[in-house]
């Protein structure tokens, strides 16, 4: 029996078990990626962490995992298959056994979306992806796509235009909703082509990207791009399949839970990208960590009663 069971081992999940490590809590972190950090291993550059510019995801994903190794933390290298909130001990089924605690912290974070055309899902890992960090570095003098037009996509392209011949970054609207900083350095990119008003319909290769098929959303004229990779930032979905309705949710599949991160069910809290907020960053991940565990202190002084 554990006091808390942190579900995830991203910046969220890994601020909560070290909060909840300094409260001389029993915690357990459940973590199916062979890396802790989540989706900060996607960004080859951070530079909105303070006191940290420039550093990459995978390392301060490092600095975090030897922050709560430091601090003895327990971390199973198993996958969450589904969980039980009926009682007050809650119970957490993985492929490697059942864990029972007090309390559970429920941390998954987000995966990408994806587009749903014809070639997607046929071509991936052969010229698809979702990471430009883990596979750019294999298109040296390469032509890539980026389709995307938020922050993802911007730090993506921004990335691979240091490693690729080209780089076309297509998205739907007529700009980018990048933050301005980032569109200037795209602009500043001779080897970078933004083009908007665009929607993709399919991926074509035989057994590797070659070209990808759009249309413009204004005057439905057909385009062919032809490349040798696409990387799609659309943005993300909450990783949520394994709570099985158990814990409220949105219709985005967001958990709901306020800045105390409690959900609907008591002993059970969200935190980081799983949770509705209107920012989702790794500060903010590591702020609900920090605010989750006041929340789980008091919630176990109150059934100590």
């Amino acid at each position: 029996m554990h006091d808390l069971i942190v579900i995830g081992g991203g910046p969220a999940g890994l601020t909560a078990a070290i909060y909840a490590a300094r409260a001389c809590l029993d915690v357990l972190v459940v973590e199916e990626s062979f890396m802790s950090g989540g989706q900060l291993l996607n960004n080859n550059e951070v530079n909105n962490y303070p006191a940290l510019p420039g550093i990459s995801g995978m390392d301060l994903g490092i600095k975090m995992r030897e922050h709560a190794e430091k601090l003895a933390i327990p971390i199973v290298k198993e996958r969450v298959l589904e969980v039980n909130f009926e009682n007050r001990n809650k119970l957490v089924m993985t492929d490697g056994g059942t864990y029972e605690a007090r309390c559970v912290v429920l941390a998954t974070g987000c995966e990408p979306k994806k587009l749903g055309v014809p070639g997607e899902a046929e071509l991936l890992g052969h010229g698809v992806s979702y990471s430009a960090v883990c596979d750019g570095p294999y298109l040296r003098n390469a032509e890539a796509v980026v389709i995307g037009g938020g922050d993802a996509s911007a730090v993506s392209a921004l990335y691979l235009a240091g490693i690729c011949k080209k780089v076309y970054v297509l998205y739907r609207a007529r700009r980018m909703r990048a933050a301005a900083i980032l569109r200037r350095r795209l602009e500043a990119c001779d080897n970078v082509e933004m083009i908007g008003s665009l929607l993709t319909d399919a991926i074509a290769g035989e057994n590797h990207v070659g070209a990808i098929w759009l249309h413009d959303v204004d005057t439905m004229e057909k385009r062919c791009i032809h490349a040798d990779a696409v990387f799609v930032a659309i943005g993300t979905s909450p990783r949520t399949e394994y709570l099985n309705q158990q814990v409220y949710t949105n219709d985005e599949g967001y958990v709901v839970a306020g800045e105390d991160c409690r959900t609907t069910v008591p002993g059970v809290f969200a935190v980081g990208d799983i949770r509705t907020k209107p920012l989702r960053q790794i500060i903010t991940a590591c702020a609900d960590g920090a605010n989750a565990i006041e929340s789980v202190k008091s919630y176990l002084a109150s059934i100590a009663e």
